[in-house]
């Protein structure tokens, strides 16, 4: 046998298999989708270098001097050349504390999704999987929580929290706070969607043969039946990212997220709003039109990805 002969025979790659996928050519025919990914991309690799591309450490107190506060971004007349964006109320860079600030909010955005994803996929697998009494229990619960609003409970929670073990402390623990509440709030929605995917495959022949096997309920639904729910995952994880992102900023514009010392796209727009009017827009504005970008490209992405996942919306 040849090689050109044996290179016919062996099995196509992960690579090309998905070279040629679905998931693939839409990709390559959605300019919107393109576009969107490659902001994210930036802002992530951006957030994620903000200690090597930032031109000041807003963390470093020497790098600070109140004497530069309020300067308008360096294209204003009154602006200066080492200040690209201008400066806060504090006098910080607002280009780095910017970039710093998204790392802090994609971050947040990022680990709350996970544990949402985590709590939703173990409730939504055991109520689907086990049925009976089990489902109907986790899922009046989940009802229950769905009833409430996130913000709600994300404010009742940080203000007892903060009134409880004081500021210094909640300061301390502002973010694993927020990736605990705003994930805790928020797993309903993917353990209702993976409910009714186990629903549909576990009735399955896969299933049945895995059981004829021996296979252990859990062996069934993390080795066989979860990776098979995976599509409306992605998609709920993408708005649901966007959606941690909007809730943080939120919460730290009503003084109940991140402090001023760290900060998040969501302080850095409360931190600014007093001084909107008084002329300095740029402390405000400018982080605001970030998270409006950031979470429009999320929203787009979800969208595009939606459609994409969805085989009775693909139309050949």
């Amino acid at each position: 046998m040849t090689d050109s002969t044996m290179k016919m025979d062996a099995p196509p790659s992960t690579w090309q298999r998905f070279k040629e996928s679905h998931f693939w050519h839409s990709f390559r025919i959605d300019r919107v989708a393109q576009i969107s990914f490659a902001i994210f991309v930036l802002y992530v690799v951006m957030a994620l270098s903000a200690s090597f591309i930032a031109p000041f450490d807003p963390y470093d107190p020497s790098q600070i001097d109140i004497l530069d506060s309020e300067i308008p971004p360096s294209w204003d007349d009154e602006g200066d050349e080492r200040f690209l964006l201008g400066t806060d109320a504090q006098g910080r860079d607002m280009l780095s504390t910017i970039l710093y600030g998204t790392r802090v909010s994609i971050t947040i955005g990022i680990c709350a999704v996970l544990l949402q994803a985590f709590l939703g996929i173990v409730i939504g697998l055991t109520a689907g999987y086990v049925g009976g009494r089990v489902d109907s229990l986790l899922m009046r619960i989940a009802d229950i929580q769905l009833s409430f609003s996130t913000m709600m409970v994300a404010i009742i929670v940080l203000a007892v929290f903060q009134a409880t073990f004081g500021t210094e402390l909640y300061q301390e623990l502002a973010m694993i706070m927020l990736i605990l509440v705003i994930g805790i709030a928020e797993w309903p929605q993917y353990a209702r969607t993976i409910r009714a995917s186990v629903l549909a495959e576990k009735k399955k022949e896969y299933v049945d043969a895995a059981r004829v096997m021996g296979f252990g309920r859990l062996r069934i639904m993390f080795r066989h039946i979860l990776p098979n729910t995976l599509s409306p995952i992605l998609v709920i994880s993408t708005v649901q990212i966007a959606n941690a992102i909007i809730s943080e900023a939120s919460l730290s514009f009503l003084g109940l997220g991140m402090p001023v010392s760290q900060p998040s796209l969501g302080s850095l727009i409360s931190s600014g709003f007093e001084y909107i009017f008084s002329g300095a827009w740029w402390i405000t504005v400018i982080p605001g039109l970030v998270l409006i970008v950031l979470v429009l490209v999320m929203n787009l992405l979800g969208d595009w990805m939606r459609d994409v996942l969805n085989p009775k919306l693909y139309k050949g």
